[in-house]
């Protein structure tokens, strides 16, 4: 739901100065017009910079390789979620924390439901991007079920739970945000997410998560016939705690 620390820090220059670098928008123009024109596979480096009127190594500052060129925005992304996961305060209820972040990777998505589709359809024929882009996914669930697993610590099952919860919302966040690329970006991305995500909630949500030497108090029902005098129910209440 990738690029290296180079593209990393142009990424963080641009946030800085409140926009992209027009070069890196331009690299981004050109691979994506050439994959267009002649095919991923068949369109090279040395093409790209030729279209966009730079040199090899202006390409290489922003992009790592090929690859990243086609997911310039993930790097970027992925340290603002983590960055969103660790700002969050101590109670929070986890689940939909980890819910929040994931809506994250949507925004990217929904700035610019053109490009999105666009490359959804150009990962779809290429077998090394749909590896790429898994490895990226594969990114962002860890960074959810490490937050997750701080979030448990202590707690029985906790790093199982936190696995399972980061994959699910994952897979519930994917499952929306595919099938709005598949309608081309109609309709409205955001409530197909929330609605998605809202079964992980349904199924993993609850209150924030109490420290892990706290357990429930536990309630004991005591039935005793009326009129019993108040030292039987005593009694009876001691046996059902086991205190006789």
């Amino acid at each position: 739901m990738s690029s290296s620390s180079a593209a990393s820090g142009g990424g963080e220059k641009a946030r800085a100065a409140g926009a992209k670098p027009p070069m890196r928008d331009a690299l981004v123009a050109a691979a994506f017009r050439l994959f267009l024109e002649r095919g991923y596979e068949q369109t090279t480096v040395d093409d790209i910079v030729a279209l966009a009127g730079v040199g090899r190594r202006s390409f290489f500052r922003y992009f790592p390789s090929k690859e990243d060129v086609v997911f310039p925005d993930h790097e970027r992304c992925l340290a603002d979620m983590e960055a969103f996961l660790a700002a969050g305060a101590a109670d929070a209820e986890p689940v939909a924390r980890v819910c929040d972040a994931a809506r994250l990777v949507l925004r990217v998505y929904a700035e610019n439901p053109g490009f999105s589709v666009q490359r959804y359809r150009l990962t779809k024929q290429v077998p090394g991007l749909r590896a790429y882009e898994l490895s990226v996914v594969w990114r962002y669930e860890r960074a959810l079920a490490e937050y997750l697993r701080g979030r448990f610590a202590g707690r029985r099952d906790g790093t199982l739970r936190a696995d399972v919860i980061a994959a699910a919302v994952v897979a519930a966040h994917n499952n929306a945000l595919r099938s709005w690329l598949r309608s081309d970006g109609q309709g409205d991305a955001g409530a197909a997410v929330d609605h998605a995500l809202g079964f992980v909630q349904s199924a993993f949500g609850g209150g924030p998560v109490p420290p892990a030497d706290e357990r429930p108090e536990d309630v004991v029902v005591v039935v005793s016939r009326r009129g019993a005098p108040l030292w039987r129910v005593v009694q009876e209440l001691e046996s059902a705690l086991g205190r006789d």
